[in-house]
């Protein structure tokens, strides 16, 4: 199902919404970031963190929030006519649309509110050049129509149902970042300065271009900390030591200044002890290297160190 309506907050709003610059420098590799939020507790850490990469890579801001489509909707009494009489179908018909109209009155509200908070956090984070969207339909199908021009994509771990069943993702999060093809950076509900960067490198396609955009974006990480870290298997050893070198030799090409791991073991344990013993600020890896089928089987790292990671994690397809 696409969207249904779209709406951009009009000058008169009480934030002024700032059109789009023109960026003429090309040293960066993102020049726009889309926040996507839906006003939940993990809402703080969107724009935080979003208003980090913002001020770090001098991008313009985009924050769109979804208002869905279904909590405007009301039941229909089509099916109760017959047992309660006609006369009672049509009052309770009219109540209903009442009520649905009544519901797209406070949705409207919410969504201003949201926005215009969000507009104000990102202006009090030192960010001018900020467009606030809403749009009404499904986050999942919105969202593409909005990506295209974005260079990085930031969503909150979790969303509105985020004090329920905590140890989980958000229902949006799996989807969206397995069909979005920009990085996707997924955050948690407390920023946190990031300082230290761990690099998960396996070697693969995906991991090249992580190595790639790392490289791409170093002017924007030159007064962050980096770590690369391989993990390996006892019969890969070798190749993976090989691997890495020729990862840290590409990372210092770029004049990034880095500090090099290889370990053994299962990767979701050691990237996460790895993680806690050197207070690692943001994890940047490869998403979903196995195949849906797999993943439904034996699980995913990816999908493991989204919920139990405390940092943010920048993913990469």
């Amino acid at each position: 199902m696409r969207c249904i309506s779209f709406t951009r907050l009009s000058p008169n709003s009480p934030l002024e919404v700032i059109p789009q610059l023109n960026h003429k420098d090309k040293t960066h590799v993102m020049k726009s970031i889309l926040l996507c939020s839906d006003g939940s507790a993990f809402a703080d850490g969107i724009y935080r963190y979003g208003a980090w990469f913002a001020r770090q890579f001098k991008t313009q801001t985009k924050v769109l929030f979804v208002t869905d489509i279904r909590s405007q909707k009301v039941v229909s009494t089509g099916n109760f006519s017959g047992s309660l009489g006609l006369g009672a179908s049509e009052q309770l018909l009219s109540e209903l649309v009442n009520l649905e109209h009544e519901r797209a009155k406070l949705n409207n509200k919410r969504s201003r509110l949201v926005l215009q908070n969000a507009g104000q956090m990102l202006k009090d984070e030192g960010l001018s050049d900020v467009e606030l969207i809403n749009q009404t339909g499904f986050l999942v199908d919105c969202f593409h129509d909005f990506e295209a021009d974005a260079d990085l994509v930031v969503l909150g771990r979790r969303g509105e149902a985020a004090e329920f069943a905590s140890g989980h993702l958000g229902a949006n999060i799996d989807r969206i970042v397995r069909s979005s093809s920009k990085p996707c950076l997924v955050t948690p509900k407390t920023f946190a300065p990031i300082e230290r960067l761990l690099v998960a490198y396996d070697g693969s396609p995906t991991g090249k271009r992580v190595l790639q955009f790392l490289v791409d974006s170093a002017p924007g990480f030159k007064d962050v900390e980096i770590h690369l870290l391989t993990v390996t298997k006892p019969d890969s050893e070798a190749v993976r030591s090989q691997e890495l070198d020729k990862a840290q030799q590409q990372l210092q090409q770029a004049g990034l200044t880095l500090t090099t791991s290889q370990l053994s073991g299962d990767p979701e344990k050691v990237i996460a002890q790895y993680i806690e013993q050197h207070h690692i600020s943001l994890l940047l890896m490869g998403a979903y290297g196995h195949r849906r089928i797999r993943h439904l089987v034996i699980g995913s790292t990816t999908v493991q160190l989204l919920r139990s990671a405390h940092i943010p994690v920048l993913l990469l397809r």
